[in-house]
């Protein structure tokens, strides 16, 4: 009887730390890399001034999400002409205060399109140590308090590793390995890196053309897998090896990555492809395909049983994940660059590009714009949820909205 009390006070105990852990945002587009984060169903439902619980200046351009990590919030930066200062940048969550920043000075081109910037990358953590990547190919891996754990410059071992629009794939960790898409028209890789050392477990070779889509991970057959996306198509991968699992080969798109609910994997290629990855390796299980459902540059968003998308009129769209069938749709004030969020408030947060924050009440039978504020300057970022809270960021401000003040 001590056992079984002992065994299940240990599953309670799993369950409830991984809850917690799931509050909170780890990386590129939430928990799950769909932009869905469980509970926060306490989230404000109406952005403005009163909701505004702090600002905080920061002193560089930036396109990749705030990390929220307990008490504090981390954003990743580039300053100067060149953007060749990369900056870390921790602040506490109660009040928005700076914490510490650190600076260190690229390695690699810091070249790229005058809309996004060289810290375009989000950010991800494993709780202890944060991982950061910027387009010039330098991979950080610092603690909580900013100390140095280790650091790459990857063009430094792979010199033609660039593209002259800039990078953006953002890192993510799957079975204790940092998963990473470098991904250009000449040196294209993706690789895997131990995180204690940041050494490699494996590289790949990836086709060589520009892209700026970030790894998703899904199920199969019970575990966690990669899938990475390319103009090629996508091919799911062993995180721990970089072993190649299944390929879909019919092509996808290179900006908006794709989303996964499960073992479904949801693809923005010819509109949007709904696959289920078979074990036995080939190409996956085709569900469905709606060819006239084409996400623009915001990825799509996965909300239990129904997909969320922009397109480049800035219609946003409500399909069936089971069907692809179009639900509703209605017209919102784009364009968009940053991708939507939600949680299980019955929500759904945009920021459009001119800063225009916009909620959308997903409760009845068709969306609704229920709040709209405007911040006032260029938002190319995804916001991130955590604990109630809502946090966005501009090249020169981090806000975060909570509906008490904490």
């Amino acid at each position: 009887m001590n056992t079984l009390i002992t065994s299940t006070t240990t599953v309670i105990l799993w369950i409830l730390a991984n809850a917690g852990a799931s509050a909170e945002w780890h990386r590129f587009r939430g928990p799950e890399g769909n932009g869905y984060v469980p509970g926060n169903s306490e989230l404000v439902t109406e952005l403005g001034k009163p909701t505004t619980a702090w600002t905080a200046p920061l002193p560089g351009r930036g396109l990749g999400s705030a990390i929220i990590i307990g008490d504090k919030v981390f954003v990743s930066a580039a300053s100067g002409p060149e953007q060749n200062k990369l900056l870390i940048l921790c602040f506490s969550d109660r009040d928005g205060s700076e914490l510490w920043r650190r600076s260190f000075w690229a390695t690699g081109r810091t070249m790229c399109h005058k809309k996004t910037c060289v810290a375009a990358p989000t950010p991800t953590t494993d709780g202890k140590y944060l991982y950061v990547l910027w387009s010039s190919n330098d991979l950080v891996a610092v603690d909580l308090e900013g100390n140095l754990k280790w650091m790459r410059g990857l063009t430094l071992d792979y010199p033609n590793a660039s593209n002259s629009l800039g990078m953006s794939s953002s890192p993510i960790i799957a079975d204790n390995t940092l998963v990473a898409q470098v991904e250009n028209d000449s040196e294209s890789f993706a690789a895997g890196f131990d995180l204690q050392t940041g050494v490699n477990r494996w590289k790949i070779d990836r086709p060589k053309m520009a892209n700026w889509t970030s790894p998703v991970t899904m199920q199969m057959d019970g575990k966690v897998i990669v899938a990475l996306q390319s103009g090629k198509g996508v091919m799911g991968i062993s995180p721990s090896t970089g072993s190649k699992l299944w390929n879909f080969s019919n092509g996808a798109a290179t900006i908006p990555s794709g989303a996964a609910a499960g073992d479904t994997l949801i693809i923005p290629s010819r509109g949007i492809t709904a696959v289920k990855p078979n074990p036995l390796g080939g190409e996956p299980v085709s569900l469905w395909n709606q060819k006239t459902q084409k996400p623009a540059t915001a990825s799509p968003l996965i909300m239990e049983d129904v997909i969320y998308f922009t397109n480049s009129a800035g219609v946003l769209t409500a399909a069936d994940r089971k069907t692809g069938k179009r639900l509703w749709r209605i017209r919102m004030k784009g364009p968009f660059s940053g991708s939507p969020v939600a949680c299980q408030n019955g929500h759904l947060y945009f920021f459009n590009e001119e800063g225009l924050g916009q909620v959308v009440n997903i409760t009845g039978d068709i969306g609704e714009v229920v709040s709209e504020f405007d911040l006032g300057e260029t938002i190319l970022a995804t916001p991130s949820i955590s604990r109630n809270s809502l946090y966005v960021r501009s090249d020169q401000t981090l806000w975060k909205f909570s509906a008490k003040k904490e």
